[in-house]
């Protein structure tokens, strides 16, 4: 069965412990980022047989994975404002990878493009939420 069956607490049991013991899965906003990226590898494989959705393909699978790389990078160089930069880093790959969704419509079901945009402002709004954390401390 595909991500794309699965909600998001079934896909929890899924993640392997050795993800769930990182410090970084503590924060929702990677859990959120990491679930729409798996949503997003598989939602682009079908875009491949096409040649306009090929290169969003690509591109989309690069800016959902840079959310969670960048905050798994973050948490690698500590905390204070190196962590705080890779927070907005990665808020600025949400806010694209919420903007290739709409761009990408065409390949959506409306429904599914909803559940998408949802999560991925789901994901925008932990990450600000974290950031205004950080530059309170």
């Amino acid at each position: 069965m595909g991500v794309q069956n699965l909600s998001f607490e079934a896909w929890l049991s899924q993640v392997p412990e050795s993800i769930r013991t990182e410090r970084y899965w503590q924060l929702t906003a990677y859990q959120k980022a990491l679930y729409l990226f798996d949503l997003t590898w598989q939602d682009t494989q079908k875009w491949l047989r096409d040649a306009r959705g090929q290169a969003l393909a690509r591109q989309m699978v690069a800016s959902a994975d840079s959310i969670c790389a960048n905050i798994e990078e973050g948490y690698g160089r500590g905390f204070g404002k190196q962590l705080l930069y890779f927070y907005t880093v990665a808020l600025g790959s949400a806010r694209e990878t919420k903007g290739r969704l709409y761009r990408a419509k065409a390949f959506f079901s409306p429904d599914i493009l909803h559940e998408r945009l949802t999560l991925a402002s789901e994901v925008v709004a932990l990450l600000l939420v974290e950031i205004n954390r950080q530059k309170r401390r």
